[in-house]
């Protein structure tokens, strides 16, 4: 893997290598008033459009003809139309699906920052070398003119709260990045009227946090957007503003607005064909892979005979795996880590069971799930023998008859067990 080859970051060699986009990610967690997605505009080259939305094994299968077509691909990359990680679960295993059969492929990914920071290390053990981060603001007065909302969890915020809370998770986001060795593209998009006046102290900032390029990029009018009517820069305020902001920090100048399937050249026009193959992955059924490249599952048990412990009350987990000869077999515990640190509880259990395909557990809270699931662990809340559920889940065999079944009480006034009327 050579990192120098990545166009985007390096106008040397842009035309010399391309890129691809594989579009996996199509929910977004904010709503910028300059942007409307369209999933098919095979006529504008600008972020947030696509010809088709894949799977991560519908968006291998693409890539394997792509690569077959551009052979002077070096970067594999994620752009929306959303936003990666309001699509975590599907963006990290299509890039550790291209990561395993392409390890020499340089890695990027492209988020407006808000969800990014818990998965800076996973990035980071993936050998996602390169990001970008959309940050049009750091001032929420300016910002709350810039986002319609931003959604945090299940909260939505609006005004200059939302446009604080994107912009404290965009400067976490960049350190953390940092701190894991990831280089970090900062893309701003030139707003006349709004946020043009502003760019420079954009790159101040951005390279007191040791960014290491900013792309000053002309807003392209959207049809639809709330910002449908605001012009275009012209090249005198897209040149006077990059001068200003290269004071500070290295400019990009050669940005071509990329689609978030774009693939070949910076500036190429798209192939019929490679649009064609698009269209095709993304209409063709695939059979999920299941992850055999993780042998383990992990349990959470009492006693070490029934599965019968909530993840939150598990202060180890036993860990089983198969022989060489076949037979299924306990192999370790594992402790889980301390209580009162929240998500990051969560994401160190992910990292420890980084070899695990499943959790098997009898009950799990919503935020745990979701952060293991992200991490490409399956979770089953189940109850019964530890022995039976591992050898019919290594063998590939139903399970669902173990799946935990909530009783649902009546509301009547009398001393039952709250299991329903006989």
């Amino acid at each position: 893997m050579n990192l120098a080859n990545h166009p985007c970051f390096n106008d040397k060699v842009r035309h010399l290598y391309g890129r691809v986009h594989l579009p996996v990610a199509p929910r977004c967690n904010v709503q910028c008033n300059f942007c409307n997605r369209k999933f098919d505009c095979v006529n504008e080259s600008r972020p947030g459009v696509t010809s088709g939305i894949l799977s991560p094994e519908q968006a291998l299968e693409y890539l394997n003809q792509v690569l077959a077509i551009k052979k002077n691909t070096s970067v594999v990359g994620i752009a929306g139309p959303g936003d990666t990680f309001a699509n975590a679960e599907g963006s990290l295993e299509t890039l550790r699906l291209v990561r395993e059969k392409y390890p020499d492929m340089i890695l990027c990914v492209a988020t407006n920052g808000l969800s990014l920071e818990p998965y800076a290390e996973q990035l980071a053990d993936i050998s996602v070398s390169h990001v970008s981060i959309t940050v049009n603001s750091v001032d929420p007065k300016i910002g709350e003119k810039i986002y319609s909302w931003v959604r945090d969890g299940k909260r939505v915020l609006r005004a200059e709260e939302g446009a604080k809370v994107i912009l404290d998770r965009q400067i976490a986001s960049i350190r953390a990045l940092k701190k894991n060795g990831v280089a970090v593209k900062i893309n701003s998009i030139i707003l006349p009227g709004i946020n043009d006046h502003h760019m420079e102290d954009i790159a101040r900032k951005m390279a007191g946090l040791n960014v290491d390029i900013l792309n000053c990029i002309p807003y392209y009018p959207n049809e639809g957007a709330n910002f449908t009517n605001l012009e275009e820069p012209s090249p005198e305020v897209v040149a006077k503003v990059r001068k200003a902001a290269g004071k500070h920090i290295q400019q990009m100048h050669h940005c071509t607005r990329c689609r978030a399937d774009a693939a070949g050249l910076l500036g190429e026009t798209p192939e019929a064909k490679i649009m064609e193959t698009l269209t095709n992955c993304a209409s063709k059924k695939t059979r999920t892979r299941k992850n055999n490249n993780r042998p383990y599952i992990a349990i959470a048990t009492l006693e070490g005979i029934l599965i019968n412990l909530h993840l939150g009350e598990a202060y180890r987990l036993q860990i089983y795996g198969r022989q060489n000869g076949g037979r299924v077999r306990f192999l370790e515990n594992r402790l889980t880590p301390e209580p009162g640190s929240g998500d990051d509880r969560w994401l160190q259990l992910a990292k420890t069971l980084k070899d695990c395909r499943a959790l098997l557990v009898s009950g799990i809270g919503e935020n745990p799930k979701k952060i293991l699931v992200e991490s490409g662990i399956q979770v089953y809340e189940i109850e019964g023998l530890i022995e039976d559920a591992v050898g019919r889940f290594f063998s590939g065999e139903n399970i669902n008859h173990l799946i935990k079944r909530e009783t649902t009480g009546c509301k009547a006034a009398c001393s039952g067990t709250g299991e329903g009327c006989g």
